[in-house]
C-alpha cells in the first residue's frame, strides 16, 4: 500500500486524483473503511442516472462536506489494486466530457462497462451483423413491453443469456432474424436448437429487414438502446434485469456506434410447425455444430397474416 492513492486517508480528508483535471475527482475513504472514488458535483443532479448494482462495489449519490457527489467504493480490500485500475479508467473516460453532467454520465457508463467485463464480458464493439441482430431483438422487446408490460417482456428476452430461442413466454417461443432488404431472400440459422420445437408450445419466427447506412437518416444503435431503456425505468427490479440483459449482449455505451444509422423496414411473421424447412433436432449421433440457411420462398406456406404479438394476445388471453 506504499504507493496506494488512499495512503493516509480517512473519513476526514481526501486526495485529488488529478490536479490538472477539469472535474473534481477525489480518492476517498468512506464509512466502514472502504476505499473509494468520489466525483464532486456542482449541484444535486436533477434526474439522477440509474446506478448499477455491482458485486463487491458500492455506487451511490451522497452529500459529502455539504456538496453532492457520486461515490464508487470497494467492499473487498483485497481487490484494491484492480479497483485502482478501474477508478483511473473511470476518471480518464469522464475527463473527455464537455461538462459536469456529461462527466457524471460517462463515469457511470464506464463503471457499467467494468461490471460487464468482470462478469466475463468482452470489450470489443459489436460487429455490423451483431448490431443488426440486436436492433431486431430490441424492436420485438419494445412491442412485448407495450403489449404485455415491461416485466413480462424482459423476463421473456432470453437471447442475451445464451438460450437457444431469443424470446421464451409461457407456452411459446419466438426466434428473431434480421436481414438486409437487398440481400438474398434467405436467413441464417446458427444451430439446430434455434428452430427446434418448443416443448408443449408454439414457435414463431420473425424476420425483420434492417437497413444500415452511414448517412444522417435513421437512428444509431445507441439511439435504439436509449429508446428501449425508457420502457424499463419505472420499476427498479425490472430495470436491473434490463441492464443485465443489454450488457450481456456485448453492448457498451462507450463503444463508437455513432457513424452508422439503422432503419427498421418491414417484418414478416411465420409459425414453425410440421413441414417447416429446417434441420430437425435432435441431430443424428455424431453430428454437431450445424449451421444452415433457409430460403424465405420455402417459408411462404407458413407465413402469418398478422404480427406475432397479435397471435400472442389471443394465445395468452391478455
Amino acid at each position: 500500500m506504499d504507493n496506494s492513492p488512499w495512503k493516509d486517508l480517512d473519513l476526514s480528508n481526501a486526495r485529488r486524483v488529478n490536479n490538472n483535471g477539469q472535474f473534481d475527482f477525489f480518492w476517498v475513504v468512506v464509512e466502514g473503511g472502504f476505499l473509494g472514488l468520489m466525483l464532486r458535483l456542482p449541484i444535486e443532479p436533477i434526474d439522477k442516472p440509474k446506478l448499477p448494482e455491482l458485486k463487491n462495489l458500492i455506487a451511490n449519490f451522497r452529500i459529502i462536506s455539504e456538496r453532492w457527489a457520486f461515490v464508487l467504493a470497494l467492499k473487498e480490500s483485497r481487490q484494491a489494486e484492480l479497483f485502482e485500475t478501474l477508478c483511473r479508467d473511470v476518471v480518464e473516460a469522464a475527463e473527455k466530457a464537455s461538462n459536469s453532467d456529461d462527466a457524471l454520465l460517462r463515469a457511470i457508463q464506464r463503471t457499467k462497462r467494468w461490471h460487464h467485463l468482470l462478469r466475463s464480458g468482452h470489450s470489443e464493439g459489436l460487429s455490423v451483423e451483431e448490431q443488426r441482430g440486436l436492433i431486431g431483438e430490441l424492436a420485438l422487446l419494445r412491442e412485448l413491453a407495450a403489449s404485455f408490460g415491461a416485466e413480462m417482456a424482459i423476463e421473456a428476452w432470453k437471447g442475451p443469456s445464451g438460450a437457444p430461442k431469443d424470446f421464451e413466454l409461457i407456452g411459446c417461443c419466438i426466434e428473431v432474424k434480421t436481414r438486409r432488404t437487398a440481400a438474398l431472400p434467405s436467413i441464417s440459422i446458427s444451430s439446430a436448437d434455434q428452430l427446434a420445437d418448443c416443448d408443449g408450445g408454439r414457435l414463431f419466427l420473425n424476420v425483420t429487414n434492417v437497413e444500415s447506412e452511414i448517412i444522417p437518416e435513421g437512428m444509431t444503435l445507441h439511439d435504439y438502446v436509449a429508446l428501449t431503456d425508457t420502457l424499463f425505468q419505472e420499476d427498479l427490479n425490472t430495470y436491473k434485469k434490463w441492464e443485465d440483459a443489454i450488457y450481456s449482449t456485448g453492448y457498451d455505451p462507450l463503444n463508437k456506434y455513432d457513424d452508422r444509422r439503422w432503419l427498421i423496414r418491414s417484418t414478416s411473421y411465420y409459425e414453425v410447425v410440421e413441414g417447416f424447412p429446417r434441420v430437425n433436432s435432435p441431430l443424428p449421433q455424431g453430428v454437431q455444430n450445424v449451421r444452415y440457411s433457409i430460403s424465405l420462398d420455402a417459408c411462404e406456406p407458413f407465413k402469418l397474416g398478422d404480427n406475432t404479438v397479435h397471435y400472442l394476445r389471443e394465445f395468452l388471453s391478455i
